[in-house]
Order: C-alpha cells, then structure tokens, then sequence
C-alpha cells in the first residue's frame, strides 16, 4: 500500500485525481493490517511530512500519520518512540539533516497519539532537555515560535527547576537576536506573530511560577545594558516587558536605580533602548515601564542620563506619533519627557520643526486617535510656550498650525508643569548640565555675539534702554506694514520677559542687515544706526502713505486719519532739526541752512584748550550756542547722543529745533574725538543732556 501511495503522489496527474486516489489508500488504512505493512505507511508518511517539497506532500503526510495514529496506536507509539524523536532533534531528517524545518510540527503532531501511553514520561524529560537545548542554539524566530507552540499545547515538555530559569533566561537571549528580514507587510504580520507566541509562552510559565520573573527581567536588563553588544538588541524585548505585572513594578525600578554595580553608562544604554521600544507595535504597559523608570532615576538624581537620553531619543518618540498603532504610547512618553525637561528649552526646540508636519497630517487623518492625539499634543505645546517663552520668531510656525485647537487655562498648565518636574531646586541640575543659566542679577539680559556683530548689539541695547522708546514699541500693534518694526518688538519683548541670561538676535540681525556690511566682518556702529532707522522710519512712511491714499478714496473718520497723518515713530522720538549759521567776519551777514537729524555727532575739545588769536574762528563764548531745546522727551535725546555717526539722516519732517552756530572748535592740526565705533560709551550714557549742555555751553571749553 506505502508503494501505491507513493506512486500516486510522485504522479503528474492532477491534483484533484491524486485526491481521489489517496483517500482511498487512507480509508484502506482505517482497517486491521499488520505491523509490517505500519511502519512501512508511517515511513513514508514521515518521509512525505518531513522532506516534502510542496505543501501538498506534507498535507498527505500529515493526513496519513493522523490515521494510522488514531486506528493503529500500538504501531504509532511503537515508532514514535524516544530513539528516534532524539535522533530527528539532534540529527535532523534525511538528506535535508538539520536543516528539516519541519521537525518541531512532526513531533507536536505525533505527541497526541502517545500521551496516555507508558512511553510518555520518558519522551517529554527527552523534550525537556532538548527544548532548552534548543533554546540555547539561537533558533530563528520562525523555529521559536514552533518550541513555544510545542510547550504552549504541551506544557509537560517545559523544562522545569532550575532549568526552567535558564529556560526563561535563554529565550530572552533570542527574542533579543530576532530582526525582521523582510520589509513586507504580510512578512512583518506574521514576525509579530511569532514573536506573541514566544513571549506569551513566558507569561505562562510566569503565572504558574512567580519565582522566575525577576531573574528573566534582570537577564533582560543586562541585555539592553550591554555596552559590548555591536548590534543593539532587537525591540522584540518590548513583548517580554508587557506581560510583566505591573504589581511589581515599583520594587523593580527601585533595585535597579539603586543598584550601584549598574555604571552610568549602562543605565544610560538601556533607558535608551527601551525608550526604543515605544515603536514596538501591540505592546501593552510599554509606556509605564519607560516612564517609571524615568521617574526612578530623576528620585536617584541622575540628572546627566536624563538630559542626555532626553535629548537623543526625544526626535525618535515624537516620529512614532505619525504611526496610529504606536500613537498612545509614544504620546504618554513624549509628554513626560517634555513636562520634566524643564531646566532648558533644548529638547522642545529640537521638535519644532518637525511639529507643522505633525499637526498636518494628523488633521489630515481625521479618526478619533488622531483628535485626541492633536488635543493632547497643543497642551503640551501650550505649556512648553509657557515654560521657554521668549522665542516668537521660532514658535509662529508651530502657533500657526495649533491656532485652530484648543488653549489650556494657565492653572491647567501650572498644574502639569508642576507635577513633571524632576525637581523644584534649579541648582540641583547646575552641575550637571552647563548650559543651565539664570538671569543675571542686575535683571538685564544679554545680547549673543553672532560672530563680530558687537556694534549691533550695541544700538539694539542703546534703544532698548531709551524707556520711552522702548514702551512705543512694546505698545505698538502689529501690522504687516512694518515687518523690522515687529522684529524689534519681538526683541524688546525678549529682553524685558526673557529668565535667560542672554538671546540670540539672529533673526533681528538677518532682517536688519546693511546689504553693502561684509558678514563676520567689524562694523561701525553709527553706521547700522542710521540705516536701522531709515528703514524703521521708511517703513512706517510706508504704511501712512497707503492710508492715505485709502483716505483720498474713502470715507475715512477724523481719528482715523489723524491717527495715520501724525509723525512717524522715529521722528517723535528721535527727530529734531538743527540750524547752522554761518556770519561773514567782513560784511557780518548770517546765512543758515537747516537739516533734519535723528542723531548727532558730537566732537569732545581737550579739557586744557587755550585759543590763541585767531583771526579766522571766534571764540565759543562770543558766538557760542544761542540757545538748545531738548526733543519732547527729554531723556532721549537724540536717542543716543553719544553714538558717532558717518552722516546725519536727511528728513523731510521738522521737530523740535536745536539752533547751533557752532558746537566747539579745534586748533589746526588737533583731531575730533569723537565717541563712537563699535563700542557704546557707559559714562556718557548716564546723563547725555546733561554731558551735552557741559561740553557745548562751558564758559572756556
């Protein structure tokens, strides 16, 4: 009969003929034959089962073992006897010899049929020896899925004592070696598949023996420790973590923060490595267990693996929100670490780019995940604006795309930014992490050098000091007419709001920069000041003469149009118009010409000056100044008086006048000197006025 089925099987006919065939050979096999004519049948059906080419071999096989296992048990089990189940487990089977993928379903099928025969007990301890055996070689995913399929329907062959630790122990070993080989969909399906079935065989073994589940998670934990790993360990690890009962959880993460054998640098790895795990799919309490021990290592005070962890890994947890099966987790790990990372706006900053895209796809998704998930995230944004304001130019893309969602209350925010923090003591981060500063006790922040740009930070700090400036342009409500006028308001803001010692003006200064000024180049402050004003001054001009042509074809109200025909901002603060008279020694005739100025450069005489006789200049105290009349707001003269200046501004606009015929002299061959370059000068700041009034209306001097 084994020679018919053979033949019937290794035939070209069709399929469905050799269907017909072969069920007739096996219903021949329901009835009594003798022991010969069995084994002959289980031979070949092994042989068909086991070295098979196709999958419709390996069914007759199978087919064939299942009947002659039902209606010939004593054969059966005379067959499927320990000498051979060891010899297919350490030598394979035929030709293919070990490489018999098919082995772990042979036996799993033939275990069946001898379960209550007095061969039992010695064919599962031969299963448990080999199985850890196995286990111990590094089996493929798709061969461990087969053990753990073998142990899940037969859990006899569970090795058990102390080699059920090493078991559990061994397996962790290769769930950390599986890679999913393949990039397609119906290839990852089933890795996921397989990786579920082996660590589900380690929550059974975990229910029905408690003892093993901390020696497994330390095993795990000196995997993803590994310093000396040149592969980091497979993400596979994240199933093993789930199945783990969160009762235990804290006594876990307590040894571990504690432990002083784990070195930095290994706790460092492995917080690193499971923060990894948020990208494995289907994975439950994942989030939890990153979290908490997050937690435990902020208690511990291990401030430098947080920081660095943070700040490598924060990117990564942010992508995964674009992934709706990954998206809950990733979402609850991502806001601890932002809520906690409070000391530097660093690690927000690192995701602003990446934020738009987010909101945009997500919006675009539309599904229940994607709303709570986008609600979630604007808090989130919203309270890291409230921690690290004071970067406007930076956050307008990211206002722009969360305008439409939902603002949190600012007790809402307090609250959240309250309960994250690793701690309340900022002093307690200083050491380990440099970059952390504080304002400066004079309550004054700094301007970043942007690479010799002192004579711009300069005028910006200058204008910013001028109070009643400063306030105008703080007061001013923002418009697109004046883009410089906005980014000067941002600045100011900045430096009036800012805790940081210092900010960058990088923004200020490309919007600001003279075309013809070479970058990384020293520049003359005066300079920059007469074109930043310009421009500010233009700008507004700018926007007045579009009103009033809006006037000239409109009706437009009386304020409304005296609002936009007043002086521009410039002008009123900065604006005046100086009157130089020049007499004729011989004929004494006077004749002037007058200018408008937003600033003047002021040459300073020697103290020790003595005019000898000089036929061709008069004495300062004979034709010295008529008279000088501060601006409106007298301290900000000229806002900043002291700045020298290549040229004076030229203005259509008159304000208040200061008559001059002249403002000191020199003797031939003496030089101006003149305050001025890339440095503002701290002395003369204290009372320009007053410095001016001395030099220029000096009985002597």
């Amino acid at each position: 009969m084994d020679k018919i089925l053979e033949a019937v099987v290794m035939s070209s006919y069709p399929n469905n003929v050799k269907q017909g065939l072969v069920r007739r050979v096996i219903e021949a096999a329901k009835q009594p034959m003798d022991s010969e004519q069995c084994w002959s049948m289980l031979e070949l059906s092994t042989k068909l089962y086991l070295t098979g080419d196709t999958k419709y071999k390996r069914e007759i096989g199978k087919e064939v073992l299942e009947v002659y296992g039902h209606y010939h048990p004593e054969e059966f089990e005379e067959f499927f006897n320990v000498r051979f189940l060891l010899s297919l487990l350490q030598e394979g089977y035929g030709p293919l010899g070990k490489r018999s993928h098919y082995v772990l379903d042979y036996i799993q099928l033939g275990l069946q049929f001898v379960l209550e025969s007095p061969s039992a007990s010695s064919i599962f301890s031969l299963l448990r020896i080999e199985v850890l055996r196995k286990v111990c070689e590094r089996p493929s995913p798709k061969q461990c899925a087969k053990i753990s399929k073998l142990l899940t329907q037969h859990p006899q062959c569970i090795p058990t004592g102390k080699h059920q630790l090493l078991f559990c122990q061994q397996l962790i070993r290769c769930i950390g070696q599986f890679q999913c080989v393949s990039e397609g969909e119906e290839e990852i399906m089933e890795f996921l598949e397989q990786v579920n079935k082996v660590s589900g065989l380690l929550q059974r073994i975990w229910r029905t023996q408690t003892s093993a589940i901390l020696p497994s998670l330390k095993e795990l934990f000196t995997i993803i420790s590994s310093t000396e790993e040149q592969e980091a360990p497979s993400n596979a690890l994240a199933s093993v973590v789930q199945f783990v009962p969160l009762e235990l959880m804290d006594g876990v993460i307590r040894n571990l923060t504690n432990d002083d054998s784990i070195t930095d640098v290994q706790m460092m790895m492995a917080i690193g490595r499971m923060i990894d795990w948020v990208s494995w799919p289907l994975g439950k309490n994942i989030d939890k267990w990153i979290i908490a021990l997050l937690k435990g290592l902020a208690a511990v005070k291990k401030f430098s693996i947080l920081i660095e962890v943070t700040l490598s890994k924060i990117e990564k947890v942010f992508s995964k929100l674009l992934y709706p099966i990954v998206r809950e987790g990733a979402l609850s790990v991502l806001q601890y670490m932002l809520l906690s990372f409070q000391h530097s706006h660093e690690a927000f900053h690192l995701l602003l780019p990446h934020i738009p895209r987010l909101v945009a796809s997500l919006k675009k998704e539309d599904t229940n995940s994607a709303t709570s998930s986008l609600e979630q995230l604007a808090e989130l944004i919203h309270c890291m604006f409230f921690r690290f304001s004071g970067f406007p130019d930076l956050y307008e893309p990211v206002l722009e795309a969360v305008k439409a969602l939902p603002i949190p209350n600012e007790d809402r925010i307090k609250h959240l930014l309250g309960q994250n923090a690793w701690t309340s003591q900022k002093n307690e981060l200083a050491s380990f992490y440099p970059r952390l500063a504080s304002k400066s006790e004079t309550g004054k922040i700094g301007l970043i050098n942007l690479g010799n740009t002192c004579y711009m930070n300069s005028i910006i700090q200058s204008l910013f000091m001028a109070s009643d400036f400063r306030h105008s342009v703080l007061n001013l409500t923002e418009g697109n007419s004046q883009p410089l006028m906005t980014k000067l308001q941002w600045l100011f803001a900045f430096l009036e709001h800012s805790q940081r010692p210092a900010i960058s003006p990088e923004s200020f200064l490309s919007a600001s920069w003279p075309p013809w000024f070479t970058p990384g180049a020293q520049q003359d402050c005066s300079e920059y000041l007469k074109y930043l004003l310009d421009r500010l001054h233009e700008e507004e001009k700018t926007g007045k003469r579009i009103y009033q042509k809006l006037k000239e074809s409109s009706l437009m109200s009386q304020a409304v149009e005296h609002h936009y025909l007043n002086k521009t901002l410039i002008e009123k603060m900065f604006g005046g118009k100086m009157m130089t008279k020049i007499r004729c020694l011989k004929c004494l005739n006077v004749s002037s010409r007058e200018e408008a100025f937003t600033d003047l450069s002021l040459a300073f005489p020697p103290s020790d000056r003595n005019v000898h006789g000089s036929t061709s200049i008069l004495p300062v105290e004979e034709i010295g100044p008529q008279f000088i009349e501060p601006p409106e707001n007298a301290g900000q003269l000229m806002g900043s008086p002291w700045i020298q200046r290549k040229a004076p501004m030229a203005s259509d606009h008159a304000d208040p006048s200061v008559s001059v015929e002249t403002l000191g002299f020199q003797e031939p061959g003496e030089a101006a000197n003149p305050i001025g370059g890339n440095d503002v000068g701290v002395d003369a700041a204290k009372d320009p006025l007053s410095a001016f009034g001395e030099q220029a209306c000096a009985p002597k001097d």
